[in-house]
């Protein structure tokens, strides 16, 4: 049977701290690359972003992915 909270890889990971570390490595402009929603290109913030992505499944889901894709999401417990 497998351990709970193992399946969601995300699991114990808020959005802010998510998006904080995406900032930090990428930088606002190469993650509007990446992502294409105004938030990030647009006078961005971390509060801003915090509501559009909370508000709007299709963009969180494509910052998780991005997420998932760095070094750091392996190592997360």
């Amino acid at each position: 049977m497998p351990k709970p909270g193992r399946q969601d890889p995300l699991h114990g990971i808020t959005l802010e701290t998510l998006l904080t570390r995406l900032v930090e490595k990428y930088g606002w402009e190469e993650l509007a690359e990446r992502i294409d929603i105004n938030c990030f290109a647009k006078d961005p913030s971390i509060t801003s972003s915090l509501k559009f992505l909370r508000k709007t499944p299709w963009a969180r889901q494509k910052v998780e992915a991005l997420y998932l894709q760095g070094s750091w999401a392996e190592t997360e417990d």
